[in-house]
């Protein structure tokens, strides 16, 4: 059987950031303690450096999940309004979670870039039960349609390495 992962290439680099800057939310796949898999919708942003980020909360259980094993995956990309969902792309990333917490140093200034692209959360982003999940990507595997596999590094995707 041949290898179905193309050679990474400036296309797939370029639809790979696309997906990340226009992302609003992501599917984030967390172990939970007792070994099972959960997947959650989290709101999506990125921190000023480009780090993938999203705001949550100590009562949720990804959050726990993340904090007891910080190893995750999040997917970017949407179904358009037609055809078959398979065909629109995506970008799953592996990555591991870390916390800055409200109350630390760059918390209001996480705070406030992350308002710019998700106003709502200023309702919440003041609870003291609240904070950033910045994630390190390790990994990145972009379907970008039948035929279009590549796997990608942190480099490739513009984030920090």
């Amino acid at each position: 059987m041949t290898n179905p992962i193309r050679p990474t290439d400036d296309a797939a680099r370029e639809m790979a950031r696309a997906l990340l800057t226009k992302a609003r939310f992501a599917a984030l796949a967390v172990i939970l303690a007792d070994g099972a898999p959960m997947v959650s919708r989290v709101a999506f942003g990125r921190a000023p450096d480009g780090t993938p980020l999203t705001l949550v909360s100590d009562l949720a259980t990804h959050t726990g999940a993340l904090r007891g094993n910080p190893a995750c995956s999040l997917m970017v990309g949407e179904p358009g309004p037609k055809g078959d969902p398979l065909t629109h792309p995506r970008l799953t990333l592996q990555a591991r979670a870390h916390f800055i917490r409200n109350g630390e140093d760059s918390y209001d200034a996480l705070a406030a870039h992350y308002l710019r692209d998700h106003p709502k959360a200023k309702l919440y982003i003041g609870f003291a039960d609240f904070s950033f999940a910045l994630f390190t990507v390790q990994a990145g595997h972009l379907n970008g349609g039948f035929g279009k596999a590549f796997r990608l590094t942190a480099t490739d995707m513009g984030l920090p390495a």
